[in-house]
């Protein structure tokens, strides 16, 4: 089918206002391509499956263009076209404002626009170039947002609050939000990580509208290159390592109820909703035990036994409701493991650190040297 010659199918190539506006997005992709990569405020709802990709594509490469058209319409017609049609008439009356795209801009989304006009008099637009160009262009523009940007680490033992810290200001990046990992061998969430793709994508994303706004100061989290099984990309994590650092100085109480809360009360939390009360608590314990066996190298057999059998007490107890037991293995995890790892990175950075103390000091700091708000 091609496009009706009396009606004009627009297209839309303004990429920037597209992210800064936080378009809605219909991708008409296949699944499997929506899986390996896609934009904030996308939502797929494809032309064609998986298999049915698959089988044009195969047709395409061995009778041509017309043939695999062909055969799109034939396997996309009667009561699964219907369907497809009411899916993105849905979207596009919950967003009227909205764009739809598939991987070039061609064939595919020309085709979703034409159907969506026949069935309800609606001219949608289509992305020129489609997801590629996107992803080129939010490619391009992180590399220059990196150029730009004058990043502050904000540092701290394990523990501190530094992601507690940042929802305080809007002039950062909370790296870990966008990874969906806590940094740590226990920082792993139940839902697996998002693709680099997708990390890469929310992160230009990020960057380019606090540039447009005028901001040039942005505090990011103290991290490591990779975050989980992400990477933070090479260039930005260069300009890290060569930025400004402000220490965030908590006592080992506080950093011991921070540490509890999250390893405790929210993952275990996190678990049970997602897997049930039962096995979501047993899914839980097995993660922490196996996170502590993964750091047995480092913390030596004497003390790896000690956290165990700690550990295994406080699993124990937490089920007949004493769950403050756990912060004894939690005291010696942040003393015996964490803290002198933290100092060693630390040491290597003291001709960085610029600032030291504790939340309202570091953020007075802040906003008086960076004019962060």
């Amino acid at each position: 089918m091609k496009p009706s010659e009396t009606v004009e199918l627009p297209q839309i190539d303004d990429y920037r206002s597209l992210f800064l506006n936080d378009t809605p997005l219909l991708d008409v992709r296949a699944p499997v391509e929506f899986n390996q990569g896609a934009f904030p405020f996308a939502e797929n709802f494809p032309l064609m499956n998986d298999q049915e990709r698959t089988d044009v594509g195969i047709c395409y490469k061995q009778h041509g263009q017309d043939e695999a058209i062909k055969l799109g319409h034939k396997l996309v017609q009667g009561e699964v076209k219907s369907e497809r049609v009411n899916h993105w008439q849905n979207f596009f009356t919950q967003y009227p404002h909205g764009i739809l795209y598939c991987f070039r801009g061609g064939m595919r989304s020309k085709i979703s626009q034409q159907w969506i006009y026949e069935h309800t008099g609606i001219v949608y637009p289509r992305v020129k170039g489609g997801y590629k160009a996107m992803r080129r262009f939010l490619i391009d523009e992180l590399e220059a947002s990196t150029q730009q940007i004058k990043p502050i680490i904000l540092s701290g033992r394990t523990g501190s609050g530094k992601t507690i810290f940042l929802k305080k200001i809007k002039q950062q990046i909370d790296l870990e939000g966008l990874f969906h990992h806590r940094g740590s061998v226990f920082g792993k969430h139940v839902t697996p990580q998002p693709t680099q793709i997708d990390i890469e994508n929310k992160l230009s994303i990020e960057m380019l509208k606090h540039l447009y706004q005028g901001q040039n100061h942005i505090v990011l989290e103290d991290e490591s290159g990779n975050i989980g099984s992400r990477q933070i990309p090479e260039n930005l994590f260069e300009k890290m390592k060569r930025s400004p650092v402000v220490q965030l100085d908590v006592g080992i109480e506080e950093r011991i109820n921070i540490t509890f809360q999250e390893y405790i009360i929210e993952d275990l939390a996190e678990h049970q909703a997602y897997y049930g009360e039962e096995q979501g608590f047993e899914a839980w314990a097995e993660q922490l035990h196996a996170a502590i066996d993964r750091i047995q190298r480092r913390l030596g057999g004497v003390r790896h036994k000690e956290l165990k059998a700690l550990l295994t007490r406080a699993i124990q107890q937490h089920r007949s409701g004493n769950t403050e037991v756990h912060k004894d293995w939690i005291n010696l995890l942040l003393t015996d493991y964490y803290d002198p790892m933290y100092d060693y990175q630390l040491s290597k950075k003291q001709d960085r650190l610029v600032f030291k103390g504790n939340n309202a000091e570091v953020l007075d700091y802040l906003v008086s040297e960076y004019q962060v708000s």
